[in-house]
C-alpha cells in the first residue's frame, strides 16, 4: 500500500476491470484466474509478441561472430 494507505488500482490487461494491486489480489494483474488464462492463450498461440528480433536469430549472429 502507498503511503495514504490505499491500495494501487490497475486495469486487467483481458477485460480492463479495476483490479487492486493487494496481496489478496491473487490473480493481479488480472482481476481472475479466466482473464489470467486467456492471455496465457493468447501468448501460447503467439496472438501477443514482444517487438525486436526473434532470439534465434540473434544467437546465430553471436555464434557465427565467435567462431569465424
Amino acid at each position: 500500500m502507498s503511503k495514504n494507505n490505499t491500495a494501487l488500482i490497475v486495469k486487467c490487461p483481458t477485460c480492463k476491470k479495476a483490479v487492486a494491486w493487494v496481496a489478496e489480489q491473487l490473480f493481479k494483474p488480472f482481476c481472475c484466474e479466466r482473464c489470467k488464462l486467456i492471455d496465457l492463450g493468447e501468448w501460447a498461440m503467439e496472438e501477443k509478441r514482444i517487438p525486436g528480433e526473434p532470439l534465434d536469430e540473434l544467437i546465430d549472429e553471436f555464434d557465427e561472430a565467435q567462431y569465424h
